[in-house]
């Protein structure tokens, strides 16, 4: 019988350049389908993107041009990094595309019927940033005013929420607790890792599942309701049933949803997310397959996030990692084999420059690039490039470098099921650093002497090249163009079969290569770390040649022109009055004299870096001038932005010499 594996990324959402967590996300799916190819299985890999919401509207807006032609031009850009990358996929998902939309709306319309939708009203607070309502007891900080009233907050993310009252869809979600509760019960592993489970539970299914809000009307870039069109189907119908849709499901060919989404012993569905979307996929999607009379899938593994050492990745930061950097710099192989090696399952990793570089020139030069050197090395000096054949139990290590071989080999295959690439790569590794001490326990220089053994020496040749076999076949889902180098300096056919991988598995009458070239060769840490620190808030691939026609800015805003920046008015203003914001904890607000006639007033949330906000009064700061004025707290309108630098957390205002007269224009 056929044995089928399905995998997916989420769908992602097309705001912004996609950095290395997306790329860990994008990766860690395409090593899984690999490795599931190697082992006989039909495979199809989905990935793609969001591209329908409120977000992606204004973002259109703001840039004067359509939704369609603004996540159009997105989508090249998230292709090409995929390609960069080497990503396997199947299928392209986009949420605009033809079938997808007609599917959506038809799975609104019978859920209807059936339903498990009803139409009423939602009032609360939403993210626009977040496409996400959320309760008072959800945010992370409000607004009060002065008789104490919520009129505003800040979600988990950091982002502004808004009082939203609208006519609404709402799905039944508590209607289908029980079952999804027994569910749960029934198949323990459906959420990895260990623990992610009981948190659904405990956090949101124990206190009580509330009926959510799947429809929208104060945007109109969406899916619209077919019977009642002044509503847009909202993000979660829309998003997640493109992992059914991209099979064929509710079209005229049903081929790959028919083959694809089957949960048995011969068919696995396995969805990749980030640990932030896990309740929308672990709650939502399932109900929306139970009500769809659908299966569910056979696991969810939600991992953690690469954060840098002051925190999340941020552009005003300046910590900020792009693939396309680390790729152009130093391979691709290296990226794939850092961000798989580097995320503990079930947690967060930190990424540092040092970390990163470190595990190049250690454990991929040192490690598996001077074995592979030596060992080619040693073949062409001592038999003229010939492997001997393969003979067991010849020297007194042979059998325990065999050992270590099969178990290791059992055991990557065992952490591979289990989605655990680090203990994956760890038992590779255990047999990289065997055989590297194979050859000091043997000591072929010594038996290649005229008062040695020519026999062992064989022996010792012919284990060396099977040890290395075996390492770029288990690694050959990770580093494709390492594993095929190395076959080829082993003489060999760049050809994989992981189901009978053995070391005694090594064909006769091999040559290797004449004469081996270092497959990592090894980094100045000093200037490598430095070159990554420099491009951290680049925002772009590398450095290209300055160009006096064309000024390359490094911005919160990624490249921008010279006429971009022109358009920014930074001014000198002098800071003549500075109070906190009455319900809020982060904001100040400042009334500055900016030299053009009259005081303006701005909202900073630099609160708990200046507890004592009276030493601010009289200084002259730096303020960009010319944005357009923004309502905070529904009773302030902030005129500008306050420049600071931040560094290891700490954050100062820009100021100017006092001499500096009110106005000046800085440039």
């Amino acid at each position: 019988m056929t044995k089928t594996f399905y995998i997916t990324t989420p769908i992602y959402y097309p705001s912004g350049k996609l950095h290395i967590g997306s790329a860990y996300t994008t990766i860690a799916c395409d090593v899984l389908a690999r490795y599931k190819r190697m082992m006989n299985y039909d495979v199809f890999y989905l990935t793609g993107l969001d591209e329908h919401g409120q977000k992606i509207q204004q973002r259109a807006e703001e840039a004067g041009i359509t939704p369609q032609e603004y996540v159009d031009s997105m989508a090249v850009g998230v292709k090409d990094l995929w390609q960069l990358l080497d990503i396997s996929y199947d299928k392209f998902i986009r949420t605009t595309d033809d079938y997808h939309e007609k599917v959506v709306a038809q799975v609104f319309e019978r859920l209807l019927e059936k339903g498990d939708i009803y139409l009423g009203e939602y009032s609360g607070w939403y993210s626009v940033s977040d496409e996400e309502f959320f309760t008072e007891s959800q945010l992370a900080e409000v607004y009060r005013d002065e008789e104490g009233n919520v009129i505003g907050g800040v979600a988990p993310s950091g982002h502004e929420v808004e009082l939203v009252s609208e006519e609404s869809y709402f799905f039944k979600l508590s209607n289908y607790a029980d079952r999804l509760t027994a569910f749960y019960k029934e198949h323990p592993e459906f959420i990895q890792p260990d623990g992610r489970m009981n948190e659904m539970l405990k956090n949101f299914i124990e206190p009580g599942l509330e009926d959510l809000a799947v429809s929208r009307t104060t945007f109109t870039w969406g899916v619209k309701v077919p019977s009642d069109p002044k509503h847009v189907v909202y993000v979660w119908i829309d998003a997640l049933i493109n992992y059914i849709t991209a099979l064929g499901y509710g079209q005229n060919e049903h081929g790959n949803f028919d083959l694809f989404w089957q949960n048995d012993k011969n068919h696995e569905i396995i969805h990749m997310i980030g640990k932030d979307i896990l309740r929308f996929h672990s709650i939502y999607w399932p109900i929306i397959l139970m009500a769809l009379d659908l299966p569910l899938p056979t696991r969810l593994v939600a991992h953690g996030w690469f954060v840098m050492k002051d925190g999340k990745m941020s552009k005003s930061k300046g910590n900020v990692i792009y693939p396309e950097m680390l790729v152009e710099r130093f391979g691709l192989d290296p990226l794939r084999y850092y961000l798989m090696r580097s995320l503990p399952v079930g947690s967060d990793g930190t990424f540092t420059p040092e970390d990163y570089l470190a595990r190049i020139n250690y454990e991929l030069a040192n490690d598996l690039g001077n074995l592979l050197n030596r060992t080619v090395a040693m073949i062409n000096k001592y038999f003229d490039g010939q492997v001997p054949a393969y003979i067991e139990n010849v020297t007194d290590y042979d059998a325990d470098l065999a050992k270590v071989v099969a178990e290791n080999i059992e055991e990557f295959h065992k952490q591979m099921n289990a989605v655990d690439f680090p203990r994956a790569l760890d038992a590779v590794w255990n047999i990289i650093s065997r055989t590297n001490k194979y050859i000091d326990e043997t000591a072929p220089w010594v038996l290649a002497k005229e008062d040695g053994d020519e026999e062992q020496l064989r022996a010792v040749m012919a284990h060396l090249a099977a040890s290395l076999r075996v390492v770029a076949h288990l690694i050959q889902p990770f580093m494709m163009s390492t594993s095929n180098a190395i076959m080829e300096q082993l003489g060999l056919p760049v050809v994989f079969d992981l189901e009978n991988l053995e070391l005694s598995g090594f064909p006769e009458n091999v040559t290797v290569i004449s004469k081996g070239t270092p497959i990592f060769p090894r980094l100045d840490m000093d200037e490598e770390i430095a070159y990554i620190q420099s491009q951290m808030n680049a925002g772009k691939p590398q450095e290209k040649e300055w160009n006096p026609e064309e000024v390359e800015l490094k911005s919160e805003k990624d490249q921008i022109k010279f006429e971009d920046f022109d358009k920014v008015e930074i001014r000198v203003a002098e800071v003549k009055e500075v109070e906190k914001v009455e319900g809020s904890d982060k904001l100040l607000r400042f009334r500055l004299d900016a030299g053009d006639g009259e005081d303006r007033q701005i909202l900073s949330g630099i609160a708990k870096f200046y507890p004592n906000e009276q030493e601010l009064v009289g200084k002259k700061l730096q303020v960009v001038a010319n944005l357009k004025p923004r309502k905070m707290m529904k009773k302030y309108v902030s005129q500008g932005m306050i420049l600071s630098a931040e560094h290891d957390g700490k954050l100062t205002v820009l100021t100017v010499d006092p001499s500096v007269p009110n106005g000046s224009v800085i440039g």
